[in-house]
């Protein structure tokens, strides 16, 4: 595994922990007003995580995870991400980039750990770095 690829696995680690720990506190309150368990198994951890990453993409370009790491996220001409790049990139890796993996192992990490499947799929990259301020 890269140098790059372990502090993204650490920051996404971080990031998760972060998102069980609101998850955890937004059950609490959705438990007595909805009662179908898939809701709390399936929707209510993707959401929570999907909203903190955007958030935080779309405001600081990186994650706290990836802060802590001394990562951030840009499209591939070194500029801040749009909404879209965003969601495509969550989407994709939370949806087929388990495939990618399964299927090409080997070709999984681009650029030294920078780009993985999601990445090249939303036109994004991963480096090490302070964030670009919005041009």
């Amino acid at each position: 595994m890269k140098p790059l690829t372990k502090k993204r696995l650490k920051g996404y680690l971080i990031d998760l922990a972060i998102s069980t720990a609101v998850t955890a506190g937004a059950e609490y309150f959705l438990r007595k007003k909805v009662k179908n368990e898939a809701v709390h198994v399936l929707v209510t951890p993707t959401v929570v995580m999907w909203a903190l990453e955007y958030a935080q993409l779309r405001q600081f370009g990186q994650t706290a995870g990836y802060k802590v790491n001394g990562l951030v996220v840009t499209d591939e001409k070194g500029a801040c991400l749009t909404s879209k790049q965003i969601a495509k990139r969550m989407a994709y890796r939370d949806t087929l980039s388990t495939f990618d993996y399964l299927k090409n192992r080997s070709a999984f990490e681009g650029e030294n750990g920078g780009e993985f499947p999601h990445d090249r799929y939303a036109g994004t990259v991963v480096r090490e770095g302070k964030r670009i301020e919005n041009q």
